[in-house]
């Protein structure tokens, strides 16, 4: 009998040899037969590697494939783009991991993801060739594997930057934190997978020397880090609080439209739901009625060509009606609470998301129960990653998610200005629990809003373009890729100085 070389616990695994002789017994008879009797869940790390085909569409299958097979998937890394290895004479390949927890032992395991390689289309090629899917164990609970057909832990993550950037993204810095340190005990460096990572290049790699991170939006993958995107207001609604009856008409709507597209934006908002404080909920139904005709027409525009259009909703199926004409992505001030089926429905959609932090809805957010914080980019860090833990859960990859602080929403004067002011605390919160989610990109929203009013003793929200300006420049300069204004131009001047200034600091 054939049996494996080596399945030892190790200093993060079970207390004590006889635990784990009761979780696991393992006999392996040959290269395709094997019996692996275990009682306990593993938690497990499976690289994903794409070069052929709709390579997004190949980890979306994959994925679904292994839900079905008995692996729950728990964590989603980033998405990276790299060039080719070893072999260097192919297409990009698209790189990410996953956490995830299953049942199957470690061959069991090995043949689940063979097969889904081969049911999918994988044909044998040439060794690091191209791949239509590539579908790697890289840590298997706290067991190292060693047999004729696998080694666990993956033998060369340690040389390889495509692999070590996704695996990094599904730890927290905060180890403590962490259900599963697995890595650390296994990095061929006294200080761990930090100390391996950051030896290898780390965080200096992303963005060159053959690797960015991305995010699939429309028909394209999405490097946020070039420069800030600018999202352009286009309230639909007779109650906003700064444009509230502006665009009553389709035509009005197209011209406001037209004229943001002149200026420059990149990503134009559909709102056709009133969240300022004490808004009064319309129904999804009254919200379609004032979005679509709106959106559709926007589509029919030359002009919007490479344009990307976004729907305000906190419903899901008004999101899924607007994905449907033609949005590519949901911008959700709820983070999914005032919709239970909001976190599905997008995982579905296959669309990015946008969380943003609130406490309450708009009719209760600015309640004073709602209002108190000890340390508010710190609980803001910790509620909204919930939310993004939520989402992900229901099957909305990090890769797809973007977040928003929420500037304006639940927050007095000085929590917004905390904010504004403390985006990078709030970046090293969540990656104290989530590296990838500490990675994703950032939107801030603090266009014409009551607290620079207050500040700057203007009344009228539309004196309050250059404040906006001001708390745009602070927002880019202290980490956001995103932001959402209603006077574009200005904004946009502001976010190119701002852009130049952080390429002047690399």
């Amino acid at each position: 009998m054939n049996l494996l070389k080596s399945l030892a616990p190790i200093k993060f695994g079970c207390r004590s040899t006889a635990t784990c002789r009761a979780c696991f017994s393992f006999f392996h008879s040959s290269a395709d037969a094997s019996v692996e009797v275990h009682s306990q869940e593993q938690e497990v790390v499976i690289a994903l590697g794409s070069n052929v085909g709709d390579r997004l569409q190949n980890f979306d299958e994959a994925l679904q494939a292994m839900k079905k097979s008995g692996v729950q998937i728990t964590r989603h890394a980033c998405l990276y783009e790299t060039e080719p290895a070893y072999v260097t004479d192919q297409p990009q390949f698209l790189n990410s991991a996953v956490r995830g927890i299953t049942k199957l032992g470690p061959h069991e395991l090995l043949g689940v993801l063979k097969k889904i390689e081969k049911d999918m289309g994988r044909t044998d090629g040439i060794r690091y060739g191209p791949r239509l899917i590539d579908l790697d164990i890289l840590f298997y609970g706290r067991f190292k594997v060693h047999s004729d057909i696998l080694t666990v832990p993956h033998e060369r993550i340690w040389e390889r930057p495509f692999v070590m950037a996704p695996l990094m993204d599904l730890l927290g810095t905060d180890i403590d934190s962490d259900t599963v340190p697995y890595g650390h005990s296994f990095a061929n460096h006294p200080g761990g997978l930090f100390e391996s990572w950051k030896n290898l290049g780390g965080e200096s790699l992303i963005g060159k020397d053959g690797m960015k991170r991305v995010l699939p939006i429309g028909n394209q993958l999405w490097d946020w880090s070039k420069r800030t995107s600018v999202m352009g207001i286009l309230n639909l609604t007779p109650d906003s609080f700064s444009d509230g009856g502006n665009y009553p008409s389709v035509e009005a709507a197209v011209s406001q439209v037209r004229l943001m597209v002149a200026e420059g934006v990149d990503i134009i908002d559909f709102g056709a739901q009133s969240t300022r404080p004490m808004a009064s909920r319309i129904s999804p139904e009254e919200e379609l009625d004032r979005l679509l005709p709106v959106l559709e027409a926007v589509r029919q525009m030359p002009e919007v060509e490479g344009k990307l259009l976004s729907v305000d909703t906190f419903y899901s199926q008004v999101a899924s009606e607007a994905v449907d004409k033609g949005a590519h992505m949901v911008n959700d001030v709820s983070g999914g609470q005032l919709d239970p089926g909001m976190h599905n429905v997008v995982a579905a959609l296959k669309v990015p998301y946008v969380a943003m932090h609130m406490r309450g809805d708009p009719s209760t957010m600015q309640n004073s129960g709602n209002l108190q914080y000890s340390d508010v980019c710190k609980e803001v860090a910790s509620e909204l990653y919930t939310r993004v833990r939520d989402a992900e859960l229901s099957g909305i990859p990090s890769w797809r998610i973007i977040i928003d602080p929420g500037i304006g929403f639940s927050k007095k004067t000085e929590h917004n200005l905390d904010i504004l002011t403390g985006l990078p605390t709030i970046r090293s919160e969540i990656a104290k629990i989530s590296l990838a989610v500490s990675h994703v990109p950032m939107l801030i929203g603090p266009s014409r809003k009551r607290f620079l009013g207050e500040i700057c003793a203007h009344s009228t929200a539309a004196d309050r373009d250059p404040a906006t300006v001001a708390s745009v420049t602070t927002g880019i300069l202290g980490g956001a890729n995103i932001v959402r204004v209603h006077n574009v131009k200005d904004n946009l001047d502001a976010a190119k100085l701002c852009d130049a200034i952080l390429l002047r600091r690399r």
